[in-house]
C-alpha cells in the first residue's frame, strides 16, 4: 500500500526559470539512471527477496518508495523551472510574472529559444515534466530488465553500480546550473545515492557466502588466469598479480596467450595452479551451496495456501 503525503521529502526550490536546465534534468526523471528507473528496479527486486530474505525485502521496498519520493522532487523542480511555458508559449512569455523581470525583447526571445530546445515541454506536456530522458527518448523498462535476477547477491551488486551511476549524473548536472536553490536540491539527491550505495553494500555483506554469485563454483583451472591480450608495454597491478580479491588465488599472468592456447589444446589441458581449489572441492561446494539455497527458500515459503499481508501465522491459519 502506498500513501501519498503532500509535502516533499526535501523542500525543492527554484530561484528563477531555466527551461534549458529543466531539459537536462529530465535525465534524472525518465533517463536510464534516473529516479523512476531506480524506484522500479528496487521495487521489482523486492518481490523475489521477500521470502528468502524478509529483512532485505523491507530495505528494498523502503528504498524503492524513497526513490519515488525523489522522482516527485525532480518532477516538481522541472515544473518550477518551466514556469511561463504552460499553454501558448508566446503568450505565456508576455504574461508570466517571471517574464516581466526579464530585460527587453532579447531576453524574452532567449527564454523562448531555451524552451524550444525541448519541444516536448511545449507540444506534449504543456509545460510539465515528460517521462523521457534529456534527449526526449521515452522511458523504457529495458533500462532495468537485467537488474532483477532472482539472486539477491547479483541484484545488490547491480544496485551498488546503479547508485554510482546516479551519483555521478547528479554531479555532472550540478555543473550546469548556477541556481543555489536547485543546487541544494541536487546535492540532497546526490547524497542520498551515496547513502543507498552503503545500504546495499552492507546488505550484501550480511549474505554469506556471497561469492561467486549464485550456486555453482568457477572452474579452478581458469579462475585466476590473466591473458595479456595487447602488445606494447606490460602493465601489472592487483588485477593480474598477487592474490585475487575474493577467492584468494594467485594470479597466473599469461604473457603470450596464443602460444599458451596452442600448448594447452585450447585450454582443455590447462592445469590448476595458484589455488587450493580443485574439481573435487568444487563439486562438494556446488552440492553444499545447492542445499543451503534450497533450504533457505523452502523454510521461508510455507506449503499450502498463502497470503501476502500479515505475519507468517496468518498463512498457516488460512483454510
Amino acid at each position: 500500500m502506498f500513501y501519498h503525503v503532500k509535502e516533499l521529502q526535501f523542500n525543492a526550490r527554484v530561484s528563477k526559470t531555466d527551461p534549458a536546465f529543466a531539459s537536462l534534468l529530465l535525465e534524472q526523471f525518465g533517463g536510464a539512471n534516473g529516479e523512476l528507473a531506480a524506484a522500479m528496479r528496487y521495487f521489482m527486486q523486492a518481490f523475489s527477496a521477500r521470502n528468502p530474505y524478509p529483512d532485505k525485502y523491507d530495505m528494498l521496498m523502503d528504498i524503492a518508495t524513497e526513490e519515488f519520493s525523489h522522482l516527485e522532487i525532480v518532477g516538481a523542480t522541472i515544473q518550477m523551472l518551466l514556469q511561463g511555458i504552460n499553454g501558448d508559449l508566446k503568450n505565456a512569455a508576455e504574461n508570466s510574472e517571471i517574464m516581466h523581470l526579464l530585460n527587453g525583447k532579447a531576453a524574452k526571445e532567449d527564454f523562448i529559444h531555451q524552451a524550444i530546445m525541448s519541444p516536448q515541454f511545449k507540444v506534449s506536456t504543456g509545460g510539465g515534466p515528460a517521462l523521457t530522458n534529456s534527449e526526449g527518448v521515452p522511458w523504457t523498462a529495458a533500462y532495468i530488465n537485467g537488474d532483477a535476477n532472482g539472486d539477491l547477491t547479483v541484484d545488490l551488486r547491480s544496485d551498488i553500480a546503479a547508485e554510482s551511476r546516479a551519483k555521478i549524473t547528479y554531479e555532472y548536472l550540478l555543473q550546469f546550473t548556477n541556481d543555489p536553490d536547485v543546487k541544494s536540491t541536487l546535492q540532497f539527491l546526490m547524497t542520498r545515492e551515496i547513502a543507498h550505495y552503503q545500504m546495499f553494500e552492507a546488505a550484501l555483506q550480511t549474505i554469506q557466502p556471497d561469492f561467486p554469485p549464485g550456486v555453482l563454483q568457477g572452474d579452478p583451472r581458469y579462475s585466476n588466469l590473466y591473458f595479456n591480450m595487447s602488445s606494447g608495454s606490460t602493465v601489472r597491478g592487483p588485477w593480474n598479480e598477487g592474490i585475487s580479491t575474493q577467492l584468494g588465488e594467485t594470479w597466473q599472468y599469461i604473457d603470450d596467450p596464443v602460444s599458451h592456447i596452442l600448448q594447452t589444446n585450447g585450454l582443455l589441458d590447462q592445469q590448476v595452479n595458484g589455488t587450493d581449489r580443485s574439481i573435487n572441492t568444487n563439486a562438494r561446494l556446488d552440492k553444499e551451496m545447492s542445499q543451503i539455497k534450497s533450504e533457505e527458500v523452502r523454510l521461508a515459503t510455507p506449503p499450502g495456501p498463502q497470503q501476502w499481508s500479515g505475519n507468517a501465522d496468518a498463512s498457516k491459519n488460512m483454510k
